[in-house]
């Protein structure tokens, strides 16, 4: 699950279009599959299917950093309200 920081309801219309492409892609570049993915207003779950050289920490890592990275280059204006650079919040859940 990530969620915007504040749990701001943030994800709707174009965003969660861009928000979407952009996991997909970083997805894509790990070699890692989508299993099930669902967007609300305030968060987002997925279950996806990880490499066994992968750790899940890692990659929970490299999709939330990154992903922040390309919002913020898509979504300028977001910076006024959560600062440069930190869309979401730092936690992540794991159910195996």
């Amino acid at each position: 699950m990530f969620a915007p920081k504040y749990r701001r309801k943030e994800i709707y219309g174009q965003k969660k279009v861009e928000i979407g492409k952009i996991l997909r892609q970083l997805c894509e570049w790990k070699n890692v599959e989508i299993i099930e993915a669902t967007a609300c207003i305030d968060h987002i779950h997925m279950l996806v299917a990880i490499p066994p050289k992968m750790s899940v920490s890692g990659f929970v890592g490299f999709l939330k950093g990154k992903s922040s990275l390309m919002i913020f280059e898509r979504f300028a204006n977001l910076k006024y309200k959560y600062g440069n650079r930190h869309f979401g919040v730092g936690d992540f859940m794991l159910i195996q």
